[in-house]
């Protein structure tokens, strides 16, 4: 048997509790006393698989059909991928070891352009052929959700078709397809006809039915579609408090990167921040009601025994009732020991005294996120932060007791500037100046840990028109601020730039750039997110074989009157709206975000005919 097969193997590869399930709150289901069996897909190792609170989500949700079921399959790590390839396992679910090429559906999320290569690498062990064209009624319907989606193009010839937005109520909705598609007599479903029914299903992408041009940049030259629908608008749920959420959440039983509670206090963000696609394509802002919240967080604790629960959103500390909140669920779980988390923090006061009220039992570093060195660049992003908050911030955090602190920046911002970079020195040495002059007597415990990504343009961003900086460009500011922040107190982390150079070409590409990605899996790339793995050589290869430019599509910036890759993909944000706030940008004018009942005219309430929900209160 297969599952015999794959345990005789674990005992000669890294953690094998990636590979056997087992975990707390496990679901397992009869195979034949269901009518659709669906395998989500995370492509990437358990750890970081299993610290998706979408996958918790859609996991629970499936399964609470008594006609579907659906188990999970993550990317083997290097060293099981050669074990499975030479011992012919096929790629497997870990809750019934069955092979994925079993399944009606297998289903991906997209977090990050840099798993892409392990999408094909996975289809690819589990024998399932690579392109939607070439599969028969016979294969899996291989579909995929998750921000990445929001461009689909660079993956459309490999996905049947595309979940955009909220995932909740489409998915019930298109397995219900595939159940009434299923001819029970052997399993099978006409393929055409099926995609052609999803394709009216509200947020479904299907590639087949479009067709598409392109100029040398990359930008469409000419659209067509087979079917009546040219734009596909994204799902949002509504009423968030009756939306699904899972409270007996899967618990691992091996260490994973977030190992602990994930209480989901809202979706979406007003803040408006110019360079995040999470604040567009998530939008409106929609929160749960407290009492729903402090429900669910208990019966969490009561079922998984985590130590830990995480208030998670884009923007925990604006969450309109946060301090009513975190006050009574950190009066609740003292007692027991469990910590609570606030994993997005504004920068200012408020939000660390409120890490210092809810953080009784154990403190985790404090985060904050200038994003940029010059309150100038901060304008031109819309961050809405100022020194002064900063300050306050930090002064408060060193006040209270914490020793360690991280700030986040980006560089290669539009506009950036030489004074821009030597700001994030000055603002990090800075920080650690006031910790040492405040810890006093602990002052030599206080650690700033500087981290500093390359910004990449993405889709639907007012930025997205932006060039990146060149690769020699962005190692030259690194280099600077590796030399500039050395010393005892001060660490420095930074991205790398050939890595951001690949996630910005998948990121701002089309069709064509599926092609470079068939190449570059095909010369061995896989797990490109890891340093050990990422090869950039072999992209370089990839691309000389195709004849791909990266360079012209990646290094300089689009006409705003340019029709985008993803231009019919419609998040309810005009474009016009984008382009006002791109303009905005280049003139270091910020605008007011979408919070406290203030409308910035961005088009989606009337659009798509959904609106905040302020619950809070509730």
């Amino acid at each position: 048997m297969l599952k015999e097969k794959i345990f005789a193997v674990l005992s000669q590869v890294e953690k094998p509790s990636r590979y056997i399930g087992n975990e707390w709150n496990i679901i397992r289901k009869n195979w034949d006393d269901v009518a659709v069996r669906m395998v989500f897909s995370y492509p990437d190792i358990y750890e970081i698989g299993m610290s998706h609170l979408g996958l918790q989500i859609l996991y629970g949700l499936v399964n609470s059909r008594e006609d579907f079921l659906v188990e999970r399959v993550f990317a083997p790590w290097i060293d099981m991928e050669e074990k499975m390839r030479r011992l012919g396992i096929p790629l497997f679910s870990l809750e019934s070891f069955r092979p994925v090429k079993d399944f009606d559906v297998v289903g991906f999320t997209l977090q990050y352009e840099l798993n892409f290569t392990n999408i094909l690498n996975m289809l690819d062990l589990a024998g399932i052929p690579l392109k939607s064209s070439e599969r028969g009624d016979n294969d899996p319907l291989v579909i995929a959700g998750g921000p990445c989606a929001f461009n689909p193009e660079p993956l459309s010839q490999f996905f049947d078709f595309f979940l955009i937005g909220d995932g909740e109520e489409a998915l019930l909705e298109v397995l219900d397809i595939v159940k009434e598609s299923k001819d029970y007599s052997d399993g099978k479903f006409d393929r055409e006809q099926l995609l052609r029914k999803a394709a009216e299903v509200e947020g479904v992408y299907v590639p087949r039915f479009y067709s598409f041009e392109y100029n040398p940049d990359g930008t469409v030259k000419y659209f067509s579609s087979k079917i009546s629908l040219k734009k596909i608008t994204k799902r949002v749920v509504k009423n968030f408090d009756e939306v699904y959420f899972p409270t007996r959440p899967l618990v691992s039983i091996t260490e994973i990167v977030h190992d602990r509670m994930m209480l989901e206090v809202a979706r979406g963000c007003g803040r408006g921040c110019r360079f995040c696609q999470a604040g567009i394509i998530y939008r409106p802002v929609r929160e749960k009601s407290k009492n729903i919240l402090l429900k669910q967080a208990e019966e969490m604790v009561q079922s998984t025994g985590h130590g830990e629960i995480s208030l998670v959103s884009l923007n925990t500390a604006d969450y309109s009732s946060i301090n009513s909140l975190a006050q009574e669920l950190a009066e609740k779980l003292e007692s027991k020991r469990i910590s609570i988390s606030l994993p997005s923090l504004r920068v200012d006061r408020f939000s660390v005294d409120l890490a210092r009220a809810v953080q009784r039992v154990r403190r985790a570093t404090l985060t904050f996120a200038p994003e940029a060195g010059t309150q100038r660049l901060r304008d031109v992003i819309n961050k809405g932060v100022s020194e002064e908050d900063l300050w306050e911030a930090v002064a408060a955090a060193f006040e209270a007791g914490w020793d360690r602190i991280k700030l986040y920046f980006m560089i290669g911002l539009p506009t950036e500037t030489e004074e821009d970079i030597e700001g994030i020195v000055r603002l990090s040495r800075r920080v650690l100046e006031l910790g040492r002059k405040i810890r006093g007597k602990n002052a030599g415990r206080v650690k700033v840990t500087v981290s500093v990504s390359s910004f990449v343009p993405k889709s639907h961003t007012p930025f997205q028109w932006a060039a990146q900086d060149k690769m020699e460009i962005l190692k030259e500011k690194q280099d600077y601020l590796k030399k500039r922040l050395l010393g005892k107190g001060l660490i420095f982390n930074w991205h790398d730039a050939e890595q951001s150079f690949i996630e910005a070409v998948l990121a701002k590409g089309n069709r064509e750039t599926g092609d470079v990605l068939l190449s570059a899996w095909l010369k061995g790339c896989r797990f490109d997110s890891w340093a050990e793995s990422f090869d950039f050589s072999k992209w370089m290869g990839a691309f000389k074989e195709q004849g791909y430019d990266p360079f012209s599509r990646v290094n300089f910036p689009w006409e705003t009157d340019a029709v985008l890759p993803w231009d019919h993909i419609d998040t309810g944000v005009s474009k016009n709206f984008l382009i006002r706030e791109y303009k905005r940008a280049l003139e270091g004018i910020p605008s007011e975000g979408c919070i406290k009942g203030r409308c910035t005219g961005c088009g989606l309430c009337p659009t798509l005919k959904v609106y905040p929900e302020i619950k809070g209160g509730g």
